[in-house]
C-alpha cells in the first residue's frame, strides 16, 4: 500500500517520475523507455507554456509600430481557420492536453491578432465582416464536436493543407517585397522550434500520423519564413562620425 501511495505521490499532471527516482536511488543511469516518455511529457507541457506568449512579440510590434506593412491577412484568417479545426479535433480524439493544449493558447492569441490587423488595416468591408461572422457562427459547433465524425476526420485532413496555404501568401508576400515588415523574427522563431519538438512528443505519446505531419508541416513553413526573416533583413545604418 505505501509502495502504491509512493507512486500515485509521484506521479504528477500525467508524468511519472516514479522509474527515474528509482533508478537514481539504485546508482543506475534511467533506461531509454523510462527516460523517453517522461522527456516527451515535459517538453509537451513546456510547449504548453511557451505557447501563451508566442504571438506576443507580433502583437507588440504591431502596436509599437502601429502598422501592419508587409504582412498578409490572408495567411493570419486561414492560421485561425486551421488552429480551430486542429484543436478541435485533438478533444474529440481524447488526446492528453500535453500532445495539443498549446492550439488553445495559440487560437486565442490568433484571434486576437487578426482582430489587430483589421483595426490597422483599410476600413472592414462587408466581406470581411462576413467571414468574421461565419467563423464566429460555425467555431462553437466545430469546437463542440457536433459534426459526423467522418466529416470530422476531412475537416482535419483539410487543415494540413489549411496551414500550408496559410503560409505561402506571407511567404509570397515576403518574396515579391524582398522583406518581411512588420514579421517578428522572434515569433516565428518559436512556432519553428515549438514544431520540432512537437514532432518528437507526439511520436512518444503515439499520437495519429496526422497529427505528426501537421508538425512537420510546420518545421518546413515557419522554417522558410524564419529563413527570410534572416535572408532579408536590412543592416542597421552605420553613423557618420562627426568631423572636427
Amino acid at each position: 500500500m505505501v509502495a502504491a501511495a509512493g507512486r500515485m505521490e509521484l506521479e504528477i499532471l500525467g508524468i511519472n517520475f516514479g522509474c527515474v527516482l528509482a533508478a537514481l536511488a539504485d546508482a543506475k543511469i534511467p533506461e531509454k523507455d523510462c527516460l523517453l516518455p517522461l522527456a516527451s511529457k515535459l517538453l509537451g507541457y513546456a510547449i504548453v507554456a511557451a505557447s501563451t506568449t508566442v504571438k506576443l512579440p507580433q502583437i507588440l510590434k504591431i502596436l509599437k509600430h502601429g502598422s501592419v506593412r508587409g504582412l498578409s491577412v490572408a495567411s493570419f484568417e486561414l492560421e485561425v481557420v486551421g488552429y480551430t479545426i486542429a484543436l478541435a479535433y485533438c478533444i474529440h480524439k481524447g488526446l492528453p492536453f500535453s500532445a495539443y493544449g498549446e492550439l488553445a493558447f495559440l487560437l486565442i492569441q490568433a484571434i486576437i491578432l487578426v482582430a489587430i490587423i483589421y483595426y490597422y488595416s483599410p476600413p472592414m468591408g462587408t466581406k470581411t465582416w462576413m467571414k468574421a461572422l461565419l467563423y464566429c457562427g460555425l467555431a462553437p459547433t466545430v469546437l463542440g464536436g457536433k459534426i459526423d465524425p467522418a466529416l470530422f476526420e476531412v475537416l482535419y485532413a483539410s487543415q494540413h493543407a489549411i496551414f500550408f496555404f496559410a503560409r505561402l501568401p506571407q511567404i509570397w508576400k515576403n518574396f515579391m517585397n524582398k522583406g518581411t515588415g512588420e514579421l517578428s523574427f522572434l515569433t516565428c522563431f518559436m512556432n519553428f522550434a515549438g514544431s520540432i519538438v512537437r514532432v518528437f512528443t507526439s511520436i512518444q505519446e503515439k499520437t495519429p500520423l496526422s497529427v505528426i505531419l501537421g508538425s512537420a508541416i510546420g518545421i518546413v513553413m515557419n522554417g522558410t519564413l524564419l529563413g527570410q526573416i534572416v535572408l532579408y533583413q536590412k543592416p542597421a545604418p552605420k553613423k557618420e562620425k562627426k568631423r572636427d
